[in-house]
C-alpha cells in the first residue's frame, strides 16, 4: 500500500470549494465556521489575496443574487454581510495576511451615504497585502471628515468606494474636494457603471472593477496629479439648467402626490395593506432619487436600467409591477415642464414596454 501524500487538487479547484464552503458557512449563519474555512485556507498555503478576492469576494457576489432573486431575506442578507466582514477582520490578523509597508500612503473610504463597506475594506486589505499604508475609513465618511484626515495624513492618493448610484453626485463632491487639494483619486464600485463611465463624467483620475485591477494600477505609478482649480461645472455643463436641483430639492413633495394620485390611477392599491403602502412609498422614492441621478449625470440609461431592474425585483418577490408605467406617468405630469427629466421618465415608460410587455401595456 502506497504511503505517499495523495495528489493536491489544482488551485483554481481548490478555490471553487473553499467558495462553495464559505457559501455553505455564510448562508447557514455560521460565522464560526465561515472564520475557520478562512484561516484553514490560509494555514493551507493559499495565497491571501485570492482568499479576499476569490473566496470572500465571489461568496458576497452570492449573496448579492440569492437576495436579488429573493431566496434570502434582507435581514439575511446584512447578515451575511456581516459574516463576511468578520472573516475578512480574521484574515487580516493571520500571520501570512502580515506585510510591512514599503510603497506609499493611501485612503480607502466610502462616499458619504455609502453604506456598502465590505468592496472598499476588500479594497483596502488587498493594498496592504501590496505593501501600501493605509488608512481605512469604512462607511459612509462625510467630505468634510475626509478633506480633514487628508490634510493631516498626506496621502499619495484617495481610494473611493460606492455601490449605489444615487451617491454619485456626492462621490462628484468629493472627488472634486480631493483634487481641490491635490489628492489624486482613484474610485471603483458598481455606482460607477459596469465600463467606468462615471467616473470618466465625474472626473476621477482613475476607476478599477475591482480591487485586484486598481491595486495593480496604483503599482503601476503615481496616479496624475490634478488640476487644483477643477470645478463640478466644468464635467457636467448640462446641470445649469437646474432640473436637477429641482427635482432633488423637491423630491419629498413628488413622492407624497404620485403616491396619492396612484389611488386613482391604479385601483389595485386601494386594498394594499400598511406594509404594501410603505414599500410603494419606498419605491416612489427610489425612482425619484434615480431619476434625479440620472438628471446629475445627464445619462437616461441609468434611469432605464434602474427601471427595468426594479420590475425585476417586484417580480422576484411576487408584487405587481404594473405599477410602475402608471407611477412613471404621473410623474412626468408633474415634471412637465422639465424637458430633460420629462423625455428621462418617457424612456422608463418605453424601457417596461418593449423589456417587460405585460407590465408595459398596463399603461
Amino acid at each position: 500500500m502506497s504511503t505517499s501524500t495523495p495528489p493536491r487538487l489544482p488551485e483554481s479547484a481548490r478555490i471553487r470549494g473553499l467558495a462553495d464552503q464559505l457559501w455553505k458557512a455564510v448562508a447557514a449563519g455560521d460565522e464560526y465556521s465561515a472564520t475557520e474555512i478562512v484561516m484553514g485556507a490560509l494555514d493551507d498555503g493559499i495565497d491571501p489575496e485570492s482568499v479576499l478576492l476569490d473566496v470572500i469576494a465571489a461568496v458576497q457576489g452570492t449573496v448579492g443574487e440569492e437576495w436579488a432573486a429573493n431566496r434570502i431575506s434582507v435581514a439575511q442578507e446584512h447578515a451575511a454581510t456581516s459574516i463576511n466582514e468578520r472573516a475578512v477582520a480574521a484574515l487580516a490578523l493571520h500571520p501570512t495576511a502580515r506585510t510591512t509597508a514599503h510603497r506609499g500612503r493611501i485612503t480607502v473610504a466610502c462616499v458619504d451615504g455609502e453604506w456598502h463597506a465590505l468592496p472598499a475594506r476588500l479594497m483596502a486589505e488587498v493594498l496592504k497585502l501590496r505593501g501600501w499604508q493605509v488608512d481605512y475609513l469604512g462607511a459612509q465618511v462625510p467630505t468634510p471628515h475626509l478633506i480633514s484626515h487628508l490634510h493631516t495624513t498626506q496621502a499619495d492618493a484617495v481610494a473611493l468606494s460606492s455601490s449605489i448610484a444615487t451617491r454619485l453626485p456626492t462621490a462628484h463632491a468629493a472627488i472634486t474636494a480631493c483634487q481641490a487639494i491635490g489628492v489624486p483619486v482613484l474610485v471603483g464600485g458598481a455606482a460607477f457603471g459596469p465600463d467606468g463611465r462615471y467616473a470618466q463624467v465625474l472626473g476621477a483620475q482613475a476607476w478599477a472593477p475591482d480591487a485586484r485591477t486598481a491595486a495593480d494600477r496604483l503599482a503601476e505609478g503615481p496616479l496624475p496629479q490634478p488640476q487644483t482649480d477643477h470645478q463640478q461645472m466644468d464635467d457636467l455643463p448640462h446641470l445649469a439648467d437646474q432640473e436637477y436641483t429641482m427635482v432633488a430639492r423637491n423630491s419629498d413633495s413628488l413622492v407624497r402626490t404620485v403616491f396619492l394620485a396612484l389611488h386613482d390611477a391604479f385601483p389595485v392599491m386601494r386594498a394594499y395593506d400598511d406594509m404594501q403602502r410603505e414599500r410603494t412609498a419606498e419605491d416612489l422614492a427610489h425612482i425619484v432619487e434615480f431619476l434625479a441621478t440620472s438628471l446629475y449625470l445627464g445619462d437616461e440609461d441609468l434611469f432605464t436600467w434602474f427601471i427595468d431592474w426594479t420590475a425585476k425585483i417586484l417580480r422576484a418577490r411576487g408584487v405587481p409591477a404594473q405599477s410602475l408605467p402608471p407611477a412613471l406617468n404621473l410623474f412626468a405630469c408633474e415634471l412637465k415642464d422639465f424637458p430633460r427629466a420629462s423625455r428621462t421618465l418617457q424612456r422608463g415608460v418605453e424601457a417596461l414596454a418593449t423589456d417587460h410587455p405585460v407590465v408595459g401595456t398596463t399603461a
